[in-house]
């Protein structure tokens, strides 16, 4: 198989929106990625030279996103587009990010039926946990989608 493409490439957003950096691995119901706290993020506070810590769910989400991905590029289709439904429980340890900080973010899929699924998530920081969530996700079949965005018409 050929090399797996940057995760950029493997999200359906581009830049500044894609907030994570990089895929270090992916299995069948799991991923992991890394972001490097910079002030290229656009939640990133120039003054205290922090990122907040609920960021850490689009982290989470992007990692889901990058997952979903990898298995459409793995099947030979682009990468879908996904809604993030909701999350349980998140839960930070600390408040802020610091600039610098180097975090992993670990997703696995606990669940899934018909384009729902459920996904338990952590983010850890030197090998300590700093967060965690169980993220809900709809990723939509392409002609769900189009009526999903297709304008309503007026039903007389």
């Amino acid at each position: 198989m050929s090399r797996i493409p940057d995760l950029i490439d493997l999200l359906p957003h581009d830049m500044p929106l894609a907030l994570v950096d990089e895929l270090i691995d992916v299995q069948e119901l799991s991923i992991h990625c890394r972001v490097t706290i910079s002030d290229k993020n656009i939640f990133f506070n120039h003054e205290t030279k922090t990122l907040p810590a609920w960021v850490g769910i689009e982290f989470m989400a992007q990692s889901v996103a990058g997952w979903s991905g990898y298995h459409a590029w793995k099947s030979g289709n682009k990468s879908p587009i996904g809604f993030l439904l909701g999350s349980r429980k998140y839960q930070a340890e600390c408040s802020e990010f610091q600039q610098g900080d180097t975090l992993d973010i670990f997703a696995e899929q606990v669940l899934e039926n018909n384009g729902m699924a459920v996904f338990s998530c952590y983010i850890e920081s030197n090998g300590q946990q700093v967060a965690s969530s169980q993220l809900n996700v709809f990723v939509p079949t392409e002609e769900k989608l189009e009526e999903l965005l297709a304008p309503k018409q007026d039903k007389q």
